[in-house]
């Protein structure tokens, strides 16, 4: 008995110094997913207002035909694939393969970013063309802008049909869905519910031709950068989840322990009474 009651205190121990662990973490990814979530939302203003600007143009110029709308009809598509450097974020990481996989994106040309996936998908046979693994955490704005930019030369050169990306998208603290978004050729699909009475008249110098070259690159590396704002903010999110809830099995498994443990330490004492009194009996 005194072996179980033993093994019971060294399980108690265990549990409670992993319980540590995933609480300290997810308090960490907690501050992370609220500093996150603040660029996150920094960002939407200027993104909201670059779209707004690109769309008006558009609706007022529907004759206008510019390069990053066109349509290459042959080529493969390439996809950038958003991921994260570290584990423990629960079914993150495993919905992104997953959606790949259900949208049948072995021919596709893939780069990839954040380092956990990168093994895997060579391993399931996908396409990357990064073979060093590109970091997530360590990743800025200029570092994704070249990446966009080569994409962008590839489409424009008749290299690739699509250019697309697949992220998660943060839909609240408790839902993270995994996301295709074409980004070319580029499409105006959100402003067709808008009026011309809707827009506020403006004056382009100079003309609309020439500022939609400009602006579309801008707004291309913005849609990007944003939905991978989006996708780091959904990891952190989605690890919160997951150390609250190994944290809340820990200690329900505890509790667990703890109960055992009484009930063994009870039995132990109740046969030590027993014992003494049949010696005394006996005597």
């Amino acid at each position: 008995m005194s072996q179980s009651k033993q093994a019971l205190r060294s399980r108690i121990r265990s549990v409670n110094s992993t319980r540590k662990i995933t609480k300290a973490m997810e308090m960490i990814a907690n501050a992370k997913l609220l500093k996150q979530r603040n660029n996150m939302e920094n960002n939407r203003e200027y993104a909201n207002k670059l779209q707004d600007m690109v769309n008006e143009i558009a609706v007022r110029n529907p004759h206008i035909e510019n390069d990053y709308m066109k349509t290459n009809s042959s080529g493969q598509t390439l996809t950038i694939v958003f991921g994260s450097d570290l584990g423990l974020c629960g079914s993150y990481n495993q919905n992104v393969v997953k959606s790949l996989k259900d949208e049948g994106c072995y021919d596709d040309l893939m780069y990839l970013i954040g380092s956990s996936l990168h093994h895997q998908l060579l391993e399931e046979g996908f396409h990357l063309l990064n073979k060093t693994p590109i970091s997530s955490d360590n990743l800025e704005f200029q570092g994704l802008k070249e990446l966009v930019d080569v994409a962008t030369k590839m489409y424009l050169e008749g290299k690739i049909s699509c250019f697309r990306i697949l992220y998660t998208r943060f839909v609240n603290t408790m839902s993270f869905t995994p996301t295709f978004k074409q980004i070319l050729p580029f499409t105006f699909e959100d402003v067709e519910h808008q009026s011309q009475s809707e827009m506020i008249e403006t004056l382009f110098e100079p003309d609309a031709q020439t500022i939609l070259d400009t602006l579309i690159p801008m707004m291309i590396v913005d849609v990007v950068y944003s939905s991978w704002i989006e996708t780091t903010t959904a990891e952190q999110g989605s690890r919160r989840m997951a150390m609250k809830t190994a944290t809340d099995n820990a200690d329900e498994l505890s509790d667990k322990l703890k109960l055992e443990y009484n009930k063994a330490r009870q039995a132990a004492i109740t046969q030590e009474i027993t014992e003494i009194v049949g010696g005394s009996t006996a005597v």
